[in-house]
């Protein structure tokens, strides 16, 4: 049997497969507070122990494996140790990722654990993609580069979407668009990434629930003179975006609030709307047509309105098959696992 572990910065949900990836059980449970969440996740792992004996690996999505993690790898002592670097460049996933990790060692001691990479889909990017136009001495010092995120999300919609319309993945030019609390866009060509939303961090792209995406950089520069640089990062992650226009960290609460005639949720759809449309936009471009757009997530896949805000006066998408699913990172992760 193998579990795979998603532990999101809001949620923890784990599937259970069978060798052949057939679906035995899965959870899903939302956490609003922080301080709950290693309890949370103790306790519902200490539930799955009753297959220890049948338990062979543990999977789990980390958002941010750095330079150094791209590929699917067994964790040991010594590169979790390394993985732990990462924990301030993906603040919102990355310790609690690892959190999942420590956690499964000691309630399955006997089973492999096994890293798969969000940032893994992105390891091909092309370089006139993923370099900053930043001094080379900035950039080989501090490792900045644009290293995407989502990417098992990503990879895993347009496959399956190359599928639903049963055409090669490996011939389509495919645009993905993962919208939940997070947001991003992929551009895909011949089965590869060759350009993607988010950066360095996740911060980087979409306005999103609650990170503001694409800012004037000279905006954190003057608000750095006055904020300590862990505030501004709360600001940037946890207060800005669609929560930092309407007051509001959730897209059904949004919608509700615009039915009532609220003007800032209203502004704060359109704002969210447009960004992404920007970004289709460029993406067909680069790509030189789109042969298929893919809308999943908790928003992409959850929200018709919304898909037909962004599609609906779209013109350069008449020629584009648009379909929408939900994800279903766990089962491409196992997947992957099975390469080691």
């Amino acid at each position: 049997m193998i579990i795979v572990l998603n532990c999101g910065s809001q949620s923890l949900k784990y599937k259970i497969f069978s060798k052949d990836f057939e679906l035995i059980k899965k959870e899903e449970r939302r956490i609003k507070r922080k301080k709950d969440y290693k309890k949370v996740l103790e306790k519902e792992l200490k539930k799955l122990s009753i297959f220890e004996n049948k338990v062979n690996k543990i999977c789990h999505r980390v958002v941010h494996g750095g330079e150094k993690f791209r590929e699917p790898v067994k964790i040991t002592k010594k590169n979790l140790k390394e993985l732990k670097k990462y924990k301030n460049i993906a603040p919102l996933h990355n310790p609690y990722n690892i959190l999942g990790i420590e956690i499964s060692f000691k309630i399955f001691p006997q089973a492999k654990q096994i890293a798969v990479f969000d940032t893994g889909f992105y390891s091909h990017l092309p370089k006139k993609a993923f370099i900053y136009p930043l001094p080379e001495n900035l950039r080989k010092k501090y490792g900045f580069r644009k290293f995407g995120f989502h990417g098992i999300s990503h990879e895993y919609a347009a496959r399956r979407g190359a599928q639903e319309i049963k055409k090669p993945f490996s011939k389509l030019k495919i645009i993905t668009c993962h919208l939940g609390g997070g947001a991003s866009i992929t551009a895909i060509k011949q089965g590869k990434a060759i350009d993607t939303s988010m950066g360095f961090t996740p911060l980087e792209g979409l306005m999103m629930m609650t990170r503001s995406g694409d800012i004037d950089p000279g905006i954190v520069i003057r608000l750095s003179k006055d904020l300590s640089s862990e505030k501004l990062n709360k600001i940037l992650n946890n207060f800005s975006g669609v929560k930092g226009i309407s007051g509001l960290a959730d897209m059904k609460e949004v919608l509700e609030a615009i039915k009532r005639g609220d003007k800032k949720a209203k502004l704060a759809l359109d704002i969210f709307v447009y960004r992404i449309q920007k970004y289709i936009g460029a993406y067909f471009a680069l790509l030189n047509g789109c042969d298929l757009l893919v809308f999943t997530g908790a928003i992409g896949a959850g929200s018709q309105k919304i898909r037909k805000m962004i599609g609906g006066n779209l013109k350069i998408l008449k020629n584009t098959k648009i379909i929408s699913f939900p994800t279903n990172e766990e089962l491409l992760i196992a997947q992957k696992s099975q390469k080691l």
